[in-house]
């Protein structure tokens, strides 16, 4: 049995691609699969062995101390081919690529872009940065067999010879099943899923709340998803100021608790705004809300319009015009058979083509070749 250790010092052990989909795909494939992750304690889950790290105080020390902490743990493991995903295990991956290990990267987003918008990130030092990034990607990543998340993400990278796009579709079979949270409210609400921050559309939804509140319209909203404290304090900050009671965030949830608050919605939001990394990617949510039956209301780019406006379920509108994002609200609220029949399309579309089940066939032929297996 062919070994796969999979290698992450950034995401939790049961983030939804890293575990749910591609480590028990692989499993399920007859793959011998170990996940090195941060953890409380060593344990098997599903099959899938995880090794767990310890739990950096900081950036700084998951950059170093726990890369390091994943480089001498994977060397134990001496698995026929290992499986990274974040970019500062790159230089781990040079390494191992040295003692002879094969290796597969999994680009979750194209960094060099996405660098130019870190708001954590000193202005003035962005686009040195991105260009460092993208030339320390074409030495540590040569040679590398890369899997890209998006299919955008290949104009940038064309001097990759091995790749696979395995987008990160749902998985249908677990949100087909799921059901509203026991505490599932009567009325109109609306609801976000995923990380939250300002580029994600956080406080454009709450002034889109205001000026509906303003209209004498008060829909419930659960948001959903990382979320710093500042950031926190900044978004009840304002609740308080527009007066607006009826707003939860949650923070974290595992994906199947946010699942079932969501399945409660009315709407599902997507509301990213224009930035390169973004405009050109798929946001899992909108799938996701797709699934369970929910109408979406998302960002107007091209990518995401063939999806939404082409399946007949959901409205697209300005991002960063909270009229715009008040008045779809509005309108779903206003037509509930129209937003039924959305959520319906959308749940069918997803069955039909948007699923997991594709990527997973893609995921394991391109193991195949890699290991040459049969």
């Amino acid at each position: 049995m062919k070994k796969i250790c999979i290698l992450t010092s950034v995401h939790i052990p049961f983030d939804v691609r890293i575990f749910f989909k591609e480590a028990k795909s692989l499993a399920k494939a007859g793959y011998d699969v170990t996940l090195i992750a941060q953890h409380d304690n060593d344990e098997v889950v599903d099959g899938i062995k995880i090794i767990s790290l310890r739990l950096p105080r900081n950036r700084i020390e998951r950059m170093t101390k726990t890369a390091w902490s994943v480089f001498w743990k994977a060397l134990k493991v001496d698995a026929d081919i290992y499986h990274l995903h974040d970019p500062e295990l790159m230089p781990i991956g040079l390494i191992l690529k040295s003692l002879g290990k094969k290796i597969i990267y999994d680009m979750h987003e194209n960094l060099p872009k996405q660098i130019k918008n870190k708001h954590w990130i000193n202005p003035r030092l962005r686009q040195f940065l991105s260009m460092a990034v993208y030339w320390s990607e074409r030495v540590s990543l040569k040679g590398t067999p890369v899997i890209f998340a998006e299919h955008s993400y290949r104009k940038d990278y064309p001097w990759v010879k091995e790749f696979e796009t395995i987008l990160n579709m749902p998985l249908v079979s677990q949100l087909l099943c799921i059901e509203p949270h026991a505490s599932a409210r009567q009325g109109f609400s609306v609801g976000y899923l995923g990380r939250v921050g300002l580029e994600r559309g956080s406080t454009m939804i709450i002034e889109a709340l205001k000026i509906l509140k303003d209209r004498g319209i008060t829909p419930r909203y659960d948001c959903i998803g990382p979320i710093t404290e500042s950031h926190k304090h900044d978004l009840l900050r304002r609740c308080k100021q527009y007066r607006l009671s009826d707003v939860a965030i949650h923070g974290y949830m595992p994906a199947y608790k946010g699942w079932e608050v969501i399945k409660q919605c009315s709407v599902g939001l997507a509301l990213l705004h224009p930035i390169p990394n973004y405009v050109d990617s798929y946001p899992t949510k909108i799938f996701e809300y797709m699934a369970l039956g929910i109408p979406v209301v998302a960002s107007d780019f091209p990518l995401y319009r063939e999806i939404v406006e082409g399946n007949d379920c959901g409205l697209c509108v300005d991002p960063l015009q909270p009229e715009s994002i008040a008045e779809a609200i509005s309108r779903l609220m206003m037509n509930p058979k129209i937003a039924r029949r959305m959520g319906e399309n959308g749940r069918q579309a997803v069955m039909d083509k948007y699923n997991w089940s594709v990527e997973e066939k893609k995921l394991c032929e391109f193991y195949k070749k890699l290991l040459g297996t049969p």
